[in-house]
């Protein structure tokens, strides 16, 4: 068997999540602990206690969500799980992609979680500066999607899996490409509940800002094969993954390529590391036939 392992985007958090891996696994324990160190603010706290609206904040939930992918990762190996052994490749949807980069070796936990708390700064900071909102299209072809966003001035900001896209821009535009979508024909159109614009033109000031510090990071080879989401194929070399991650913040998540390019290259099985199941959730829509499950909590393993 040839696993890849799958790591969550924003809106997958919840509270509570990582409190029986602190609880109960040393190792995932040790995470928590530096994270609180490396970031200057209690993220334990508020991952296990809340309130919802403080975790649901984008410079805490990008960290949040990033420290449990690798600390179930870390219970697993801490527990001698056979199948973790045969990991060899790594993916994850929007921050998840750094998650994924650091499970791979490219960064250390502590370099990691200091890259993706600044993504999650700047973005939070670009949201609060612009009035964006996104909505999902469910059952419609990506030339459809398209036709919709160039009608309304809108982008596609995330390819989850075979009839589910996200669009993303300006409110207003959102609500009106909403309206029309119900009114054509479309099967659902829903706008969504995020603070902002994400993986769309709102998001440049936070892109040109990430660009710079992660001038400053130092990037290693992955030691497992991961793939970006930006154009849903593998990435290896330290300048590409680099590009790869600047590029991402303003560009198309294209996750359902990146679990297609995965089993293509190999990968037989996919664990979700992460709270919600939503990513297996992927998984099943693109293919049915392809084994997959997920981990969130200790019980899970």
């Amino acid at each position: 068997m040839s696993l890849a392992l799958l790591f969550a985007g924003q809106g997958a958090q919840k509270v509570g999540m990582g409190k029986s891996l602190y609880e109960n696994s040393a190792a995932a324990r040790a995470l928590y602990d530096e994270a609180n160190s490396v970031l200057g603010w209690d993220l334990k706290k508020i991952s296990f206690e809340g309130p919802d609206a403080e975790l649901t904040q984008t410079k805490v939930c990008q960290p949040a969500l990033f420290v449990h992918g690798l600390a179930l990762l870390a219970a697993l190996k801490e527990k001698g799980d056979a199948g973790i052994a045969d990991a060899k490749y790594a993916l994850g949807l929007s921050l998840g992609e750094i998650t994924a980069l650091t499970a791979a070796g490219v960064f250390d936990f502590a370099t990691g979680l200091r890259v993706v708390a600044e993504r999650g700064r700047l973005m939070q900071m670009a949201c609060e500066a612009t009035h964006g909102s996104m909505a999902a299209i469910i059952g419609e072809s990506r030339e459809t999607v398209a036709a919709l966003c160039a009608k309304f001035d809108l982008e596609a900001a995330n390819f989850n899996c075979p009839g589910q896209i996200i669009i993303s821009g300006e409110k207003q535009k959102i609500v009106d490409a909403v309206a029309d979508a119900k009114a054509n024909g479309i099967r659902k159109a829903m706008e969504l509940n995020v603070a902002g614009a994400y993986h769309s033109r709102l998001m440049v000031p936070a892109r040109d800002a990430f660009e710079k510090f992660l001038e400053t990071i130092p990037f290693a080879a992955p030691q497992m094969t991961v793939f970006t989401n930006t154009t849903g194929k593998a990435v290896s070399a330290p300048a590409d993954i680099r590009a790869a991650l600047v590029k991402q913040v303003v560009s198309s998540v294209l996750w359902e390529d990146c679990l297609v390019s995965a089993q293509a290259a190999g990968a037989t099985a996919f664990l979700e590391l992460g709270p919600g199941g939503v990513l297996a959730g992927h998984v099943k829509r693109t293919n049915k036939e392809w084994p997959v499950t997920s981990k969130s909590e200790y019980a899970d393993l």
